[in-house]
Formats: structure tokens, C-alpha cells, sequence
């Protein structure tokens, strides 16, 4: 008997991840999706990849503008998450943002930003895997917003996980 989608999501489903914002620009709109599927590459050179839905606006723009911006989000952007995750309009009139040089957003509130352009695109069944040659980065000090079971979480500050530990 093989895999079946549902024992797949749920297998995953037991995996930790980060939540980011992939944003990419036109010259006429700005575009976003969440995306849990990101990691570090390389170092040297500084390679990032995202994996990004074939069925996506953002996916289509990315590969034809060959740059775009991975937003890691903190723990208080969960409604923004959840707003980039469903299809259709994104709702950048709602909240505020800087554009790179290249006019794409960077949003404010996250917790990190990774400016790319696209290296290479690998096929990975019904997603594409992105990699990105990154151009640009920052951060800042913040709690990262975690998604695992199929839940948004967030990591407890040390402070708060030593207070509990004495509780105990």
C-alpha cells in the first residue's frame, strides 16, 4: 500500500516549522503568499530555497520578475499569515511595509528579510522548489511564529521557560 496524501500531511504535520511571507512585485500590484516551506542553503554563496505551489499568483511572478523577499514572521503576525495563506487578494492596503530597490515589500513587524533573486527553479511534483541567491538581509530580535499540528504555536522566551521550570 502506498502513501496516502492524508498520512503524508499527517506525518509532516509532526514537523516544526517557521512561517514566512514570500512577497513579489509587478509594476502595477504587489503580491504575497505564506509559505512554512524555507530553509538556508548554502553559505557560500548565500543560497536560500523556497517551495512554492504551481497553482500560485505568487509562484508565476516570482519565476517571470526573478526576484522576490522572504518575510520570516514573529509571533504576533498569525492573522497576517493566515491572511497571505488564502487565495486572492492580499491585503497590503491593511498594513504597512518598505519597498526593496526593486519594489518589493519587506514587511514590517517580521522578524527577518531575505532579499533574493532566482538562481534556480528545481520541479518538485505539483510545487516548484525556488532557490534564491540572496542579495540582502536583516533582522531583528523577536519570537519567531512556529506552525506545527496543523496549529500556530510560539517558542516561550527563556525567561518565561526558567520561571516555569522552577514552578515545577
Amino acid at each position: 500500500m502506498g502513501v496516502t496524501p492524508e498520512d503524508f500531511r499527517q506525518t509532516l504535520s509532526r514537523f516544526a516549522s517557521g512561517v514566512t511571507i514570500v512577497t513579489v512585485a509587478t509594476e502595477d500590484a504587489l503580491h504575497g503568499m505564506t509559505a512554512s516551506s524555507f530553509a538556508s542553503v548554502s553559505l557560500d554563496p548565500p543560497l536560500i530555497l523556497v517551495v512554492l505551489d504551481k497553482a500560485s499568483q505568487t509562484r508565476e511572478l516570482v519565476i517571470q520578475r526573478k526576484a522576490f523577499a522572504v518575510n520570516i514572521l514573529g509571533a504576533d503576525q498569525e492573522t497576517l499569515s493566515r491572511a497571505f495563506a488564502r487565495s486572492g487578494h492580499k491585503p497590503f492596503d491593511e498594513l504597512t511595509y518598505r519597498l526593496n530597490p526593486e519594489g518589493i515589500p519587506l514587511l514590517d513587524g517580521a522578524i527577518a528579510w531575505i532579499e533574493c533573486s532566482v538562481s534556480r527553479i528545481i520541479d518538485g511534483g505539483d510545487h516548484d522548489i525556488v532557490i534564491g541567491e540572496v542579495r540582502r538581509c536583516d533582522s531583528r530580535s523577536g519570537t519567531p511564529l512556529i506552525y506545527y499540528e496543523k496549529a500556530y504555536r510560539s517558542l516561550a522566551h527563556p525567561e518565561t521557560a526558567l520561571e516555569r521550570a522552577e514552578e515545577l
